[in-house]
């Protein structure tokens, strides 16, 4: 399989706000190296700080692609062609490589930046080493200081991380060879460049401290910060200290918080699961009274216990198993890697071999449950491979003895726990009925079968210390984990024999930087201490997972989550975690007093649907229901809806986007030990669907777009115009345009005089037959129809190629689809097809209804709610999108005529849209007729003042309900509670329905 790369919303967001803040090419600049054909062209403002930027973006959302996608863009818009990466460590370093050398991340960025490419030039450890006496510069360094800008289809990228850009190699000038003809220190050479400096996790690079210096030491024209966490700063001292974000220009520019990014569905949900501990083993914790580089304090009960340097734990309580001895060092660290803190509690009991067995079966547990789900998907749906990740203490407990000999008894307990699993899901399977779960079954098989064999591919493991290992066998596995993604997330190989490889080991060492997206379950075999970032933790499963095709899910369309499985000395992950997302917020509430902050979040979201809405009108509202004084303190009770609430609570409750906002939604970090319901997916109530079931047959059956005659020849008329349209056919080049202020000839007037310069040779332009090739498959048009329209419109240009471009293509596309969908829109038909498809609430197979539905498919808020048995669905809270029309809707009380409603998902009703894609109406209700058959209402909510798509939505599902051609079928559209009112009552007062 190939991971097929997709531009996502947020990520778009991103790029647009780097854009926007881009300060632009000083194009007037005196500056006699303007020109310096091996630097960046000069920026405005350069080298200033307040110029810099910080993009924050969560865990898992895909900063990487954004900060490589900038590069692209950058290079394209304004000529850059030399940018810097710094990350941390070397584990992200390598992530980075791998991403961005990726097979499938080239081709992507091919689609949209024709005939360019990156060539990204790595500075590792060892690359400095000396050769045949004399030392000279490494290679990837030399090709990166000297490219120029005459190649203009490159763009020139050096990854480093921190410790090698502080390295004294860097720092040095006695060098054998010279860069750009004489700089002898390679960071001299590198800052002449003016660089733009990309800077990943800049958490771990604070500006105080040494490695942030180091990057100044490159002389960035800018800078460009990416990450979920940012450094921290203190103001202030005493009572008026703050602590606070370390942002330029005091916030970043672009912000997808933990908040946001779990809110809209863009990372998975999290499950945490621990082992009980009886209450004896429970009580039985040490206390880190101090930890010093050679020896460590522990107390219990009142006495002390000390350990040296390379004594083992289990000499003070057997229950330490394992071997576990303090290496002290300055990181105070046991063997097991656990640094260690005052006041850090040590439960021995979960060290055990017996308890840590526990584990690795509830993780195996997990494991299988996540993957039959994801393997036997509804509807044979594209399969998703499952992946289990093993955080453990010791490389020895998983390769065996130093000298390589063995298994560790951690690899044979493993292989015991999972061979009994294997057994026992093969035994189940042998009663397979469909093609998908015999298949399953021989993918159980397989897998078993390697586990037994000589050399197994079930497991593998990567560490630091494999770096240095020379056995070829343990070398595949390190480069199946780091290098071969798509391997991992394939079931087979090239030959159509399975890929069982699904389960892997570490110690720590992928925990950053390393990434995969079908990471379900993660286990913890040791306690990470009690300063570390949780969703650090969690992130190397928090990824949306792809399919077997390489497409990314969105969240509606799988239902595992992620399972983070730990011991119990962290049985407070999951509180912890959500305080650290819910913290992940620049706005504070006040539940005493609207602040500023509060109303102006509010409004913005107003304003989303409404652009003219104010603050203004925003404070009138709540001052007329009462919910704030005139000094906007909440009151303590006010009346909304009929229901008595705080102030504070009436305003969320009106607003409800502001806590959707600044908290998390409930239920998507759960502790499973508290859990009782599963908060994440709503259950149908099958009785009231069943009113539905022949509507619903009727809506599964397919339906097809059929365009009125003569179409065909519109659309070629279309495109004649189109062509004709001399401004759609543009230049694509890069130019510095120099401009003079000169005084005239007879003195008395100043001219400008423009003199204009390519800083680069040749234009952008596009393979003729890929130009045709794509406005072909975007406009549906033949190729020999827009050959011959091409031919005529490259005659008006004198057939010079500099016309065939993107930027031409994008306006060919734009302006054709534009004056097309004005046509279709009013000559179009749906044709019923001979064959049914499932929708995400129907089985067309099976003719019922499925049996749950994702949370987030109904609607992005929630809402608690008073039963009613005419709801479509078993359990509250109520789920929605807006507070009006939606939530009012769904919060009415309804007469006896309404026998059944609700709110459809997503995807319910799949209409096909005559511009692609399809729609759903939001609501659906069954009416109870005289003569004793049922009606349906169906509803869409929009905001009086719709946008363009907006009203094609709506044109596009009335069209297709009125040409249902069945008469108790109705569609509405409401623009708010009373609009909606008014056309329930216009169908219940209707003289079908009496």
């Amino acid at each position: 399989m190939r991971i097929k790369l997709e531009t996502l919303p947020h990520q778009t967001r991103a790029l647009e706000a780097i854009n926007k803040k881009f300060p632009g090419i000083d194009k007037y600049s005196d500056d006699p190296d303007a020109n310096y054909i091996y630097a960046n062209p000069l920026i405005k403002g350069r080298y200033q700080e307040k110029n810099n930027i910080d993009i924050k973006m969560e865990t898992g959302t895909g900063k990487t692609y954004v900060y490589t996608r900038m590069m692209y863009e950058l290079h394209k818009q304004h000529g850059l062609f030399k940018f810097i990466i710094v990350v941390p460590s070397p584990s992200i370093k390598e992530g980075t490589r791998s991403f961005i050398t990726s097979d499938y991340a080239k081709q992507h960025f091919s689609e949209f930046y024709e005939n360019t490419s990156v060539q990204l030039n790595v500075i590792n450890k060892g690359d400095f080493n000396s050769r045949s006496g004399r030392k000279n510069f490494p290679a990837q360094l030399s090709e990166f200081v000297e490219a120029t800008r005459q190649n203009v289809n490159q763009i020139q990228v050096l990854l480093i991380n921190a410790g090698m850009l502080n390295s004294k190699n860097m720092k040095s000038s006695d060098y054998d060879q010279t860069l750009l003809g004489g700089e002898t220190c390679p960071l001299k050479a590198i800052a002449a460049t003016r660089p733009v400096v990309i800077i990943d996790e800049p958490h771990r690079f604070p500006r105080d401290k040494k490695f942030y210096k180091m990057i100044e030491e490159l002389k960035p024209q800018w800078i460009v910060r990416f990450g979920a966490t940012f450094p921290e700063i203190t103001e202030g001292r005493g009572k008026n200290k703050v602590v606070k974000r370390d942002y330029y220009r005091g916030e970043p520019q672009f912000d997808l918080n933990a908040i946001d990014s779990f809110n809209q569905g863009l990372v998975k949900g999290i499950d945490i699961d621990y082992p009980d501990l009886s209450k004896e083993e429970a009580s039985n914790l040490y206390k880190v009274k101090s930890a010093k580089p050679r020896e460590l304090t522990l107390t219990k009960d009142g006495k002390e216990y000390t350990i040296k340097n390379g004594e083992n734990l289990a000499d003070i309580d057997p229950e330490f198993a394992g071997s576990i001895t303090y290496e002290g060092s300055s990181d105070h660290l046991l063997s097991n890697g656990l640094a260690l803190e005052k006041d850090m509690k040590l439960i021995p009991g979960i060290y055990s071999t017996s308890y840590q067995d526990q584990i690795i079966t509830e993780a195996i547990d997990k494991h299988f449950k996540a993957e039959k789900a994801n393997f036997l998907r509804p509807n044979n749906a594209p399969k998703i491979k499952t992946l289990s990740l093993f955080f453990i203490d010791s490389i020895y407990s998983f390769r065996g003895s130093k000298d390589g000999n063995g298994k560790g008894w951690l690899a044979e307990h493993f292989e015991k726990i999972l061979t009994k699993k294997l057994k026992d899901e093969i035994e189940e399977a042998e009663f397979a009925i469909s093609d998908r779960e015999k298949e399953y079954a021989s993918f159980l098989k397989a897998t078993l079968k390697s586990l037994n064999s000589d050399n197994q591919d079930v497991y593998a493991g990567y560490f630091s210390e494999d770096n240095a290992n020379s056995d070829e066998e343990i070398q595949k596995q390190v480069d199946d984990i780091l290098k071969n993604k798509e391997k991992l997330l394939s079931f087979k190989d090239k030959n159509g024999n399975w890929i069982t490889r699904r389960f892997l080991f570490s110690k720590w060492t992928l925990r950053e930087g390393w990434d995969n997206p079908n990471v379900f379950v993660i286990a913890k075999l040791r306690s990470s201490g009690s300063e570390n970032s949780k969703i650090q933790e969690v992130g190397r499963g928090l990824r949306l997972p792809v399919d077997e095709n390489g497409h990314r899910l969105p969240q509606e369309e799988w239902q595992s989550r992620l399972s983070f499985l730990i011991s119990f000395d962290e049985e407070e992950f999951a509180s912890k975690l959500v305080g650290e997302i819910n913290s992940d917020v620049r706005i504070k509430i006040d539940k005493t007093k609207l602040t500023d902050d509060m109303v102006d979040l509010a409004v913005k979201e107003i304003q989303k649907d409404n652009p003219d809405y104010s603050k203004k009108d925003l404070l009138n509202k709540l001052g007329k229901l009462g919910v704030i004084d005139f000094d906007h303190n909440f009151e303590d009770r006010v009346t909304v809806d009929n229901e008595e609430m705080s102030g504070y609570d009436a305003f969320m409750k009106l607003y409800p986007a502001v806590e959707h906002k600044t908290h998390i939604v409930e239920g998507t970090v759960r502790d499973m030990k508290a859990a009782k319901i599963d908060p994440t997916r709503i259950k149908l109530r099958k009785s009231n669907w069943d009113m539905l079931k022949d509507l619903w047959q009727q809506l599964a059956r397919r339906q097809m777009i059929v365009y009125s005659d003569g179409m065909n020849e519109q659309a070629a008329s279309i495109a004649k115009e189109v062509f004709r349209n001399d401004d759609n056919f543009v230049i694509h080049s890069r130019e510095i345009i120099h401009q003079e202020i000169r005084s005239g000839q007879d003195k008395t007037k100043v001219e400008i005089r423009d003199t204009r310069q390519d800083y680069n040779s040749g234009y952008y332009t596009l393979a003729y037959g890929k130009f045709l090739k794509q406005l072909a498959v975007s406009t549906n048009l033949s190729v020999n129809l827009i050959n011959n329209l091409m031919i005529d419109a490259m005659a008006r240009f004198n057939n010079q190629k500099k016309y065939i471009n993107e930027k031409t293509l994008a306006n060919l596309i734009r302006d054709f689809n534009k004056r097309f969908n004005e046509v279709l829109k009013e000559n179009y038909h749906y044709q019923k097809l001979d064959f049914y498809s499932n929708t995400s609430i129907y089985n067309s197979q099976k003719q019922e209804f499925v049996d749950t539905v994702p949370a987030t498919a109904l609607g992005i808020y929630s809402d608690n709610a008073v039963e009613d048995d005419k709801y479509l669905y078993d359990r509250p809270p109520l789920r929605f999108d807006s507070t009006d029309p939606e939530l009012k809707i769904l919060k009415r009380t309804y007469d006896d005529k309404i026998i059944a409603f609700g709110k459809l998902p997503k995807s319910a009703i799949k209409i096909p849209r005559y511009d692609k894609g399809t729609t759903t109406p939001d609501f659906i209700f069954v009416i109870e007729r005289e003569d004793g058959q049922n009606s349906y209402l169906v509803v869409e909510t929009k905001a009086e003042n719709m946008r363009k798509d907006d009203e094609v939505i709506t044109s596009i599902q009335k069209n297709y309900f009125d040409q249902l051609k069945n008469s108790n079928v109705y569609y509405k559209m409401a623009t708010s509670e009373d609009d909606f009112r008014n056309k329930l009552q216009e169908v219940e007062d209707s003289e079908e329905i009496n």
